[in-house]
């Protein structure tokens, strides 16, 4: 027979549980909201009885508070139960205080319409939010899930020793969405090769971020179920399919044998990537052929091919990283390859990010670098 010590261990777990799962639950907006109705129907009458016995401290105005917070909390129909309280203790304020007339601390016109105001704006609020589907409350925790599940679509697998990856993004205008993003994955027998795809969607910001979302998890679906050459076709497809208004995107491809250092680049109208070559100590530019994608179908591709040898370098960008209003491609590659010789003595570690500040801090416009190196 369990112990009486065994038992209230096993009840305080199961309390413990239930209560994490109705935190978690209120958090995601997925749980009733009497709690907050009712804390905010309690505050009415404290702050009715506030007014009535200070109101020099307490202003009849003050009832604008729950009000707006109900707005941000409640559903519509609990919302509009608190308009009733609201509007009741008002009236009771007005009764007791007396006329405005005889008082600045009285329930004026103005304080009357303040108080609708807030309400009425709050309400439509909350009834966009129940229309759209949105959670009632905390509807920001729905974007703060979709950054999140970008940021881990666009994680580096981790490489074998000897390599150095980093990859680094900046959207324009330090907005939390980017139309730049970059899914990988190990492929091949053991994991020998590393696929890696960077893209930019045209457009930036918030008004790309949605469709950076929709097609890096499709992207990534698609990465290591087809051979590398059948990537970009596939993808390219996909988006001739959304019938999107702005819906094309340029997009590079690598395919690299981490075990020889040979790789593969196929690009669908992207910027060329750049091969440092430790032995000559100079900068290559490596360019596949290819339209960009979304812009018809039949489109093909033609890989160009290298190797990393020990000490080498390669970088892969987007445009908002080297193209500017008052800046040429041409120019800001320059630039972005005489700060990274800067990192040759002192090694490559945070490049990326430095690299970035370095070149395009202030650019507004979404930017992304991708640096791989094999090391000497």
């Amino acid at each position: 027979m369990e112990t009486l010590a065994a038992r209230m261990r096993k009840s305080s777990h199961r309390a413990r549980t239930a209560l994490r799962k109705s935190a978690v639950d209120y958090f995601r907006g997925d749980a009733s909201d009497w709690l907050a109705f009712a804390g905010l129907l309690l505050t009415v009458p404290a702050m009715t009885f506030g007014t009535l016995m200070l109101p020099v401290w307490f202003s009849p105005a003050a009832l604008v508070l729950p009000i707006v917070a109900g707005g941000l909390l409640l559903r519509p129909a609990s919302l509009l139960a608190l308009y009733a309280a609201s509007a009741s203790a008002l009236i009771v304020e007005a009764l007791v205080l007396g006329p405005y007339t005889q008082g600045p601390a009285r329930v004026t016109p103005g304080t009357v319409l303040v108080v609708a105001a807030c309400g009425f704006f709050g309400l439509v609020i909350a009834q966009f939010r129940s229309r759209v589907g949105v959670p009632w409350r905390r509807g920001g925790t729905m974007l703060f899930d979709l950054r999140e599940r970008i940021r881990v679509q666009s994680k580096l697998p981790a490489l074998p020793r000897g390599w150095h990856r980093e990859m680094a993004l900046r959207p324009a205008g330090g907005q939390s969405f980017s139309g730049d993003f970059v899914v990988a994955a190990r492929t091949g027998p053991g994991g020998r090769t590393l696929e890696v795809v960077l893209t930019d969607v045209s457009g930036k910001g918030m008004d790309a971020g949605s469709r950076a979302l929709l097609l890096s998890g499709a992207f990534g679906g698609l990465l290591g179920s087809l051979p590398p050459e059948g990537f970009l076709p596939a993808a390219n497809g996909y988006l001739l399919r959304q019938d999107w208004d702005e819906g094309f995107a340029t997009s590079v491809h690598l395919v690299l044998d981490l075990h020889t250092g040979d790789y593969e680049l196929l690009s669908a109208g992207h910027l060329p990537a750049l091969q440092l070559s430790a032995g000559t100590g100079r900068w290559e530019e490596k360019a596949g052929s290819g339209p960009l994608l979304g812009v018809y179908d039949g489109a093909e591709f033609e890989p160009t091919r290298g190797s990393l040898r020990p000490g080498d370098v390669l970088m892969l960008f987007t445009d908002g990283l080297v193209e500017t209003s008052d800046r040429e491609i041409g120019e800001g590659i320059d630039r972005l390859t005489g700060e990274a010789d800067r990192y040759v003595a002192a090694g490559w570690d945070g490049a990326a990010w430095h690299l970035i500040e370095k070149v395009a801090k202030d650019v507004n416009d979404d930017r992304a670098l991708l640096l791989i190196r094999r090391s000497a």
